[in-house]
């Protein structure tokens, strides 16, 4: 068979099991009214949390720093692409995450499997949550290092396997905020049993920051871990900052680490200047306007609410993401078409991103939708429920 028919039959397999994905064309902004293909829908699939990514003042910042640097940062970080707005950034990032220093990384894929593979080599072992990013969990197997991945969010199991470990170093790897749950991992308990066990713990904080500590500092301020109990952290620019880009901060010895070790910062093009000029802007608005953050939490409440009164099938999640689990790949997928009928954008998540058996509807709020559009959004799933579509 010829590399096309081989192909060809991997794809009709995802087909066939209602897994194959296709990507929307957009035409506008990331805002609550999205506009593809001629048609406005209410979006309730964005992980722009704080509606930045739209916001009048981080678009004025990138189109002024495009006149003063130009668009592309033209090299790496370490040949002539580190501007002076790349540093200010990294510096702002440090401050409002409690940390010593930060990094920019191109993206949080490429951070997490540089930082990792920077860290780790085969003498050592890496334990990552079952639900972990796949960034995570690729940066760990890539990293040459041993990989074993404990039961999601049981302190007990990894302690475990910490304990029966002969790795010369060991690093517990964890998302704050699951991506496809919405639920926090237990960072409190994680870190101490990281500091019984000599292990390092790093943070994968892509949805936390932004929305959750003091002004959007992340999920390692909200659970009072300083830089000892959390000594890495992983950050990303493109969700609750509305811009583009990750960052690592921590000691500055772990930063100098990162620019000398790491091959994914060394060997790629810094984001353009302008980029880095909009997520600094990004940061100063989350204390200029924390109202987003409390606006966004009465959201999570009110959708929560009145969905356990609809007896909807909630996953225990108190962040943005709010996923409804309905097991069935081919049954989330009609629910999600059935609210797209309606003018209602909700993506279907599916294997292999979720287990198996677990599909759902990842719905995510954001500071920039109104009680009204939640609202909205509820009378659409009480209908769906009534014609028996989403049964509790």
């Amino acid at each position: 068979m010829n590399l096309n028919q081989v192909l060809q039959a991997r794809l009709q397999q995802r087909q066939d099991q209602s897994l194959y994905r296709q990507r929307m064309i957009t035409e506008g902004p990331q805002q609550p009214m999205l506009r593809s293909q001629g048609r406005d829908y209410l979006c309730f699939t964005s992980n722009d949390y704080l509606g930045l990514a739209n916001h009048p003042q981080v678009i004025a910042a990138l189109q002024a720093a495009a006149k003063t640097y130009g668009v592309g940062s033209g090299a790496s970080h370490l040949v002539c692409g580190h501007s002076a707005v790349h540093a200010q950034l990294e510096q702002a990032l440090a401050k409002l995450t409690g940390r010593s220093r930060a990094v920019l990384f191109s993206s949080g894929y490429m951070a997490n499997v540089g930082l990792l593979g920077a860290l780790l080599e085969a003498t050592d072992g890496v334990f990552e949550d079952r639900l972990n990013h796949a960034s995570l969990i690729d940066g760990g197997l890539l990293s040459g290092a041993r990989l074993q991945r404990y039961r999601h969010n049981d302190v007990a199991d990894l302690q475990q396997r910490l304990q029966k470990s002969q790795a010369r170093h060991k690093l517990v790897a964890t998302d704050s905020v699951f991506s496809m749950d919405g639920d926090i991992a237990p960072l409190g308990q994680l870190a101490q049993v990281c500091q019984a066990e000599d292990a390092w713990l790093m943070l994968d904080d892509a949805h936390g920051l932004g929305v959750l500590g003091v002004h959007g500092g992340g999920a390692a301020l909200q659970a009072g871990l300083d830089q000892q109990q959390a000594p890495i952290y992983m950050g990303t620019l493109g969700k609750a900052l509305g811009c583009y880009g990750a960052f690592v901060a921590g000691s500055d010895t772990l930063v100098e680490a990162m620019v000398q070790f790491a091959r994914s910062y060394i060997y790629t093009t810094a984001i353009p200047p302008a980029v880095a000029a909009a997520s600094l802007a990004a940061v100063n608005l989350l204390h200029e306007e924390s109202w987003r953050q409390a606006h966004l939490q009465q959201l999570i409440q009110r959708f929560r609410d009145t969905a356990q009164t609809m007896d909807l099938p909630l996953m225990d999640s108190h962040t943005a993401i709010q996923p409804l689990l309905l097991g069935d790949a081919s049954r989330a997928l009609q629910v999600s078409e059935a609210l797209k009928n309606m003018g209602i954008l909700v993506t279907a998540i599916r294997p292999p991103t979720v287990p198996a058996n677990s599909a759902r509807l990842r719905i995510t709020l954001t500071a920039a939708h109104s009680a009204s559009q939640v609202e909205q959004l509820l009378a659409a799933l009480a209908k769906l429920q009534h014609q028996g579509l989403l049964a509790s």
